[in-house]
């Protein structure tokens, strides 16, 4: 048996970071924007600016986490894509996508794009002192402040010059959402990354409007979940449980809100934090993995790649805040080993399938690189691991 943090530092060096290096495009600038679930790399697919964002995120901690100096021209490859490509100095903030050769081509402004733009920029920063970067992640933040909210919260969708429009990129389940749970959550975890950076008490005041909202809007004290699709005053809109949302939340809160170094305030977010991951484990966990979601009492389970892993992170920490549990610890590594089993892809030249069905079969048809399929939630939950060095053996 081998320490899980030996085994997750083994499968991001071996698998994860040489995948993700393989992609950059040294032609054209950034990384590669599609690959189907074949293994076939369309080299003039859309590169969206999300997937660069998290890209450039992923290469930042990795250098930082590894203390391996030559990622650091794979986090500068993604940063002069973003500078040179993805910002536009006519409107501000990021497009949502670019073509191939780095032109724009959805020029769409998304509250969720700007937010993972400002998370890998801080960690950019963080990994290199630039602060062209840093006061770049800044004029982002100071952006979604001052155009992307309203009295009640964050607002999402946005013409090219800032016009508010209908929301399809995150809305989803036939439903057409004014505001999500999604883009609060990346939001609140964009805004962590840069206060983790700068310590700036608007950043960090900004993060509290946030928690305030998630404490009163977004989580339901009577069934332990949060809500996830809303009307403009956060009225829910749909029964969707989404198990990998809460469970990623029930951790990514509490690391943000460990940063404000306010001992209330983290009491009060860690209590709700325990009982959603608490809910999670005991209604989605099954067959040694998570399924997805629950739509209006219909049950999907698929088991999503970044679902299982946003599920060994939370199951991890839950374990730590209630040790005695063992069935947390135990249910962390059974994920994980279902991961290394049958998410990762072991066909040469793969990483992770996008889903399998709960037997561990892969779900058809699915890319193994897109628009939102990334280095980010396995790659962090590999860092995570490494970081945290939890007793857990496999």
């Amino acid at each position: 048996m081998k320490r899980l943090s030996l085994i997750a530092k083994i499968h991001l060096e071996k698998t994860i970071l040489p995948f993700w290096m393989n992609l950059r495009d040294d032609a054209r600038g950034g990384y590669y924007g599609y690959m189907s679930q074949d293994l076939v790399l369309d080299k003039k697919a859309e590169k969206g600016c999300i997937l660069n964002s998290r890209i450039l995120w992923f290469f930042s901690e990795a250098a930082m986490a590894l203390r391996r100096i030559d990622l650091l021209a794979y986090a500068n490859h993604a940063y002069e894509f973003m500078r040179d490509h993805c910002i536009d100095r006519d409107n501000g903030g990021v497009f949502w996508s670019m073509n191939y050769d780095g032109t724009p081509l959805d020029v769409t402004k998304h509250t969720y794009n700007q937010a993972f733009a400002i998370y890998a920029l801080s960690s950019y920063y963080r990994l290199t002192g630039d602060t062209a970067a840093l006061s770049q992640a800044e004029e982002l933040f100071r952006i979604i402040e001052a155009r992307c909210t309203d009295s009640a919260g964050y607002l999402e969708s946005f013409t090219v010059d800032w016009q508010p429009e209908s929301n399809e990129k995150l809305s989803e389940n036939g439903i057409l959402a004014d505001k999500t749970m999604n883009t609060l959550l990346h939001v609140f975890e964009g805004y962590s990354g840069l206060f983790q950076a700068t310590k700036d008490d608007t950043v960090g005041k900004a993060m509290k409007r946030i928690l305030t909202i998630y404490t009163s809007k977004i989580y339901d004290s009577t069934q332990h979940r949060q809500r996830v699709f809303f009307d403009n005053n956060y009225n829910s809109i749909i029964d969707l449980y989404s198990y990998g949302h809460d469970i990623e939340s029930s951790w990514l809160m509490d690391w943000g809100c460990a940063l404000l170094n306010d001992d209330n305030l983290g009491s009060q977010i860690s209590s709700v934090n325990l009982e959603m991951a608490k809910a999670v484990f005991e209604t989605a966990y099954r067959f040694n993995s998570l399924a997805n979601e629950c739509d209006r009492g219909k049950v999907d389970e698929r088991r999503i790649w970044w679902v299982q892993a946003e599920a060994v992170v939370g199951l991890v920490h839950l374990w730590r805040k209630q040790p005695e549990h063992l069935c947390y610890r135990d249910a962390a590594a059974n994920t994980f080993r279902f991961i290394l089993d049958h998410l990762a892809d072991k066909r040469p030249g793969g990483e992770w399938f996008w889903a399998v069905d709960q037997y561990g079969v892969p779900v058809p048809d699915k890319p193994v690189v897109d628009l939102w399929k990334c280095p980010y939630h396995n790659g962090r939950m590999c860092m995570e691991l490494i970081s945290r060095d939890p007793e857990i053996f496999i």
